[in-house]
């Protein structure tokens, strides 16, 4: 089968150009041409788009394919301070010394953190011309587990996607609301009502990927 995608048979947008279109996705019943619209003002970087997860930050372009940001150094800061921090906390309402220890600890906490937080955003604005970032919220997230609950609080997505609008402007950094986003194919937009398992699979254009990176 041959598929012709001349301008002569299939005119693009004017916002378009031909550098912009992904790979044909063909399944029996449709074809999928990935469209990227560049903003003029990007410097040839695609647009990705990003999944925060407790331990990576997982984005997601047709030029790039999906990336893996690493985050476990930063999570283990967090980790590593809690641990101090629980060990001369309850000593601090009586000692004075052990008020001055644990602002120590929490200072190199807050300054350790951000050394990784801007390494993680200058890794993103390396590869990106923009961006669109997950919006949440962590007061929707809290349970009754309190391992789970701490994880979340020490999370930072709102701070990372702070410091992303300093670099790269409020017209880089789009805020985008992830609910139901983990049900639709990050290809060709197909959704999976079933989401049972650990794995994604597209029953349209075939893609396998983990269901914590499908967003």
């Amino acid at each position: 089968m041959y598929l012709d995608l001349s301008k002569r048979y299939f005119p693009l947008p004017q916002e378009v150009s031909s550098a912009g279109l992904g790979e044909p996705v063909i399944t029996p019943e449709k074809v999928h041409l990935p469209v990227h619209y560049g903003d003029g003002n990007q410097g040839g970087k695609p647009a990705v788009a990003w999944d925060f997860n407790l331990l990576s930050l997982d984005g997601y372009s047709p030029e790039t394919g999906w990336v893996r940001i690493d985050a476990k150094k930063l999570a283990s800061v967090h980790i590593s301070s809690f641990e101090k921090r629980r060990s001369v906390q309850r000593k601090a309402s009586h000692s004075k010394k052990a008020r001055r220890v644990l602002s120590k600890y929490s200072n190199r906490e807050r300054n350790r953190a951000r050394k990784h937080k801007l390494e993680i955003a200058r890794v993103v604005q390396s590869m990106c011309g923009s961006v669109g970032l997950e919006e949440l919220k962590k007061q929707g997230m809290y349970t009754r587990s309190r391992v789970w609950n701490r994880r979340i609080s020490r999370s930072d997505w709102r701070s990372i996607t702070r410091i992303l609008v300093e670099k790269m402007g409020e017209a880089g950094v789009k805020e985008l609301d992830p609910y139901g986003s983990s049900s639709y194919c990050s290809r060709c937009g197909w959704e999976n009502k079933d989401l049972n398992g650990a794995v994604f699979e597209c029953k349209e254009c075939g893609l396998r990927i983990g269901s914590s990176t499908q967003q």
